[in-house]
């Protein structure tokens, strides 16, 4: 029998998955993960099959309007939703269910959670899994605004990101998402104003909403930070996520570098004037030491001089009178 249910509202339904989803006896699998393709693309979801032995089967389930995208029990049946049936596969690899959905569309965009049901004591009972945001990025139409499409800060320093709808659509709740490099998702904010921000943004992240915008300002950005950052939308009586096909880029420069190299230029200019110093030390010490040497070697010079010429006035006197006598 297939498990499906009805909320009135995609917003109330992600409260209580976000309430209710860590009860089950710490077996749930509370990783999120994001992908971002762009329309007719493939993409692939992977849920945990525990291989326990009270296991029943292993469901898809997209959040946003609840319906279930594929069921396969343990022994191997399965059922996919029928819209979905010519572009979804699946197949089992060890402990793990691989579904992939060919030729992605628009309405591909959701939230897809991994739900386990196992037999216990004659009940049936649901473990949640890991959570899946899907961003399918149309090639035409634009529902959520974005702005600015690139920004290239340095580290620490800040940048602010407009999601906005069009006058004629109505939200129950944007996110922002890192979608590239490390897919995360950065924050959630509720028609009603409630908020989920990452862990890794917690202390850096500001937002303001009104109406139909949301301003978000990040902080004391790094080098990590930089991916591209999409506005993902939930509207009223939309069965899927509304996202922004362009994004924001954003590009840290590294300050790291400009540092090394103020640093370098100083020790540089240390190492000259710790030469120059030590020239001159060297120069004034071999000055002194040849001074000293040339005042001592001189009187004994002068005095060696007028005996050498007193000696020789002696002996030239002493030839003369030789001469004289004979």
């Amino acid at each position: 029998m297939l498990w499906i249910s009805c909320f009135p509202s995609a917003s109330l339904f992600l409260l209580l998955f976000m309430c209710f989803s860590g009860q089950n006896g710490g077996e749930n699998d509370q990783s999120t993960d994001i992908i971002s393709v762009w329309e007719g693309d493939s993409i692939s979801i992977t849920c945990s099959m525990k291989g326990s032995e009270n296991e029943v089967g292993t469901y898809l389930t997209t959040i946003i309007q609840p319906v279930n995208v594929i069921y396969v029990s343990k022994q191997n049946t399965s059922y996919i939703l029928p819209a979905l049936a010519n572009r979804t596969k699946y197949s089992k690899d060890g402990r793990n269910l691989r579904i992939t959905l060919h030729n992605v569309q628009e309405s591909d965009s959701n939230i897809y959670l991994c739900t386990k049901f196992i037999k216990s004591k004659g009940h049936h009972i649901k473990l949640s899994g890991k959570t899946t945001i899907v961003v399918v990025k149309a090639k035409t139409s634009e529902v959520v605004e974005q702005s600015p499409l690139y920004v290239n800060p340095q580290q620490g320093q800040s940048i602010s990101i407009t999601c906005a709808l069009k006058s004629s659509h109505e939200d129950e709740g944007f996110y922002l998402l890192k979608t590239q490099m490390q897919p995360e998702r950065v924050l959630y904010v509720s028609s009603q104003n409630g908020s989920t921000i990452s862990p890794a943004f917690a202390n850096r992240l500001e937002y303001s909403k009104e109406e139909k915008k949301v301003l978000i300002t990040l902080h004391n950005l790094q080098k990590n930070d930089s991916d591209i950052y999409v506005c993902a939308g939930m509207l009223k009586n939309s069965p899927f996520l509304s996202v922004n096909r362009s994004g924001t880029m954003v590009l840290i420069k590294e300050v790291e570098q400009t540092h090394c190299s103020n640093n370098s230029w100083g020790i540089y200019g240390l190492i000259i004037v710790s030469a120059l110093l030590f020239f001159v030390l060297i120069c004034c010490t071999l000055y002194h030491v040849d001074m000293k040497k040339y005042f001592q070697k001189r009187k004994p010079n002068a005095v060696y001089e007028d005996m050498s010429y007193s000696s020789r006035r002696n002996t030239l006197i002493r030839a003369n009178t030789y001469v004289t006598d004979n």
